[in-house]
């Protein structure tokens, strides 16, 4: 039944099938386990070298893809080296951006984040390297730009495709020689600073087609981060959706949590707008809702289709479930001692206590 396999998942089963049980599926699911058996003993290594004094910048996942972008976090942090932080908009790059940063012997110093999107590009050149006073028609006092502002620490040029070639000329020299020239003046001022970009386009399509400067590519793309589509990491859904839960109810001051249903609605969903689109939708449901749990109704419009579907998709477990095998797991690798894993979990151990007995854990 499934009430038994609920109870066989919180004694720490990983799985259960309906019988008869498919056996392809099987031998992939037990190969699935193996896998996230060592994932989960990476992750929390990962977490105790990763301690972040702003937590807002703490990423979570529990996808084979997550553990190898962590992996990458833990190798590079405090690396001099360019990275490119390459995927889909919205899928969370700036938050590497600002985890590396914050993660790294920069963290005291400036964060400078410049989305090359959003700054008309007859202004790129003054906001990147400052100007001086005249230095043109409006110009009536000097300002440093974002390259100096970062003095120290780390500037984030997000969205760097956006550049015209005539600017990634002027950037490739700034990063080869260390040095700016604000617009009206030919002093060379010495930067310090760490490159982070990103970018949601085929850069290496871009370069071929010429639209994108060979060399200013190499030089940005010493380390690369590939961060996967949402709908490639959708077992890390349950675990965004908690944390959306926590930041909005707390916002609101309201207690809510989300019905099987709208999970189920949720995991089959696309997410064409990734982690930012999932989290406006939580977070408008948390606004919207007048009852403790959000149901199908409270989600947007563009969910009917999936409205429709859901009573075909597969049984899967809720929330609630799911943190409770998640407190279940920790609580036995860390061989029944609270205090270490309500440090783990990010909890005080007050709260732990609480989840043991809301969840009736023993």
């Amino acid at each position: 039944t499934v009430d038994s396999a609920v109870h066989a998942i919180l004694d720490g089963a990983f799985y259960y099938f309906i019988k008869p049980p498919d056996y392809e599926k099987l031998k992939s699911i037990l190969s699935r386990a193996v896998e996230q058996s060592h994932l989960k003993k990476e992750l929390e290594y990962l977490r105790k070298k990763l301690p972040l004094e702003n937590n807002r910048y703490r990423m979570c996942g529990i996808t084979p893809e997550m553990i190898r972008i962590f992996q990458t976090i833990e190798a590079i942090r405090d690396s001099e080296s360019s990275t490119l932080i390459c995927g889909e908009t919205g899928t969370g790059k700036e938050l590497i951006a600002k985890t590396l940063h914050y993660s790294s012997i920069r963290r005291d110093r400036p964060f400078i984040a410049v989305n090359c999107a959003a700054i008309p590009r007859e202004l790129m050149e003054s906001e990147l390297f400052g100007y001086e006073k005249g230095a043109f028609t409006g110009a009536l006092s000097r300002r440093i730009g974002r390259f100096e502002e970062a003095a120290g620490g780390t500037i984030f040029l997000d969205e760097i495709g956006e550049l015209e070639l005539s600017l990634q000329a002027k950037l490739l020299r700034v990063l080869e020689e260390r040095e700016v020239e604000r617009l009206g003046s030919n002093k060379k001022i010495k930067v310090d600073f760490r490159l982070l970009t990103s970018t949601n386009r085929d850069l290496k399509k871009e370069v071929r087609n010429g639209q994108f400067r060979e060399d200013l590519y190499y030089r940005i793309n010493v380390v690369q981060i590939n961060v996967p589509p949402l709908r490639e990491r959708k077992d890390d859904i349950p675990l965004l959706v908690a944390e959306f839960l926590k930041e909005f109810c707390s916002r609101e001051n309201k207690v809510a949590d989300l019905s099987d249903e709208a999970l189920k609605v949720c995991l089959n969903y696309d997410w064409p707008g990734n982690i930012r689109q999932l989290r406006n939708v939580v977070e408008r449901a948390v606004v919207l809702t007048k009852k403790n749990s959000i149901s199908i109704r409270d989600l947007p419009e563009e969910f009917s289709h999936y409205r429709k579907q859901q009573s075909r998709t597969a049984k899967i477990r809720s929330l609630k479930d799911f943190e409770m095998q998640h407190i279940t797991n920790v609580l036995k690798e860390c061989q029944g001692n609270k205090s270490k894993t309500a440090k783990i979990l990010g909890i005080s151990r007050k709260a732990l206590y609480k989840r043991f007995k809301e969840f009736q854990i023993s």
